[in-house]
């Protein structure tokens, strides 16, 4: 294990988990990444807030410094609220919330579950009615202080089992794909088999479709690694 991957996981360690981007990184995980590889500054979580950036400041000696504004501001932990007499079941805030804070079916109304729900803002912007809105719940508290470390372990383990759950869901997608994709290749002659016509097309048709199984297998494996 590389020194850079050592501190990544000490420094992800001490991200809230809310998973929001307001980093400008896809997850904690990659912001993480970033920071250990000198690619982002450690002020750029805004729910982690001042106390998130002194805790990264000392694991990795430097000084304390302001949140970045271009990423956010430190606020009171909010809550997504959906309106049920608006609602039309579009399941767009479901698709995105990073933690599964958020249970429904097509054209049901949806319920965020409470206690689950991280405060991202990542179900707002989908929403097609503007049904749903964060209101603040924890009064003046910001930061680290209006969340919890055992509630940013949860949100952890919801976000990588939603990741493996999401992976599993697309290794079918990817192989139904590039099945497709050898059929295609079949109704069309490659290079090889018109300089060599005698060539088995039963043959020719097995191997494409093996290396398309392969190449979805792959996807599958790194998707579950990431």
């Amino acid at each position: 294990m590389t020194h850079a991957q050592t501190l990544a996981d000490s420094i992800e360690d001490l991200l809230p988990q809310t998973q929001c981007t307001k980093c400008g990184y896809a997850g904690c995980r990659p912001y993480a990444e970033a920071i250990a590889h000198g690619s982002a500054n450690y002020n750029q979580c805004p729910p982690g807030g001042l106390e998130g950036i002194q805790r990264l400041a000392a694991l990795l000696h430097q000084p304390v410094i302001p949140l970045n504004p271009v990423n956010g501001v430190e606020r009171p932990r909010p809550l997504a609220i959906i309106d049920e007499n608006i609602c039309i079941g579009c399941t767009l805030c479901i698709q995105a919330c990073p933690v599964d804070a958020i249970i429904g079916a097509p054209k049901q109304m949806h319920t965020v579950m409470a206690a689950l729900c991280t405060g991202c803002d990542l179900c707002v912007a989908p929403c097609p009615v503007d049904c749903i809105t964060m209101q603040p719940i924890t009064g003046a508290t910001t930061g680290w202080r209006a969340w919890s470390q055992e509630a940013a372990a949860t949100a952890r383990t919801r976000y990588q089992f939603r990741r493996a759950r999401k992976a599993r869901e697309q290794a079918p997608r990817e192989a139904r794909i590039s099945a497709r994709q050898a059929t295609a290749q079949l109704a069309s002659p490659t290079a090889a088999q018109t300089a060599n016509p005698s060539a088995d097309p039963a043959a020719q048709k097995r191997a494409i479709i093996q290396a398309a199984l392969e190449r979805a297998r792959q996807k599958k494996e790194t998707a579950k690694n990431s």
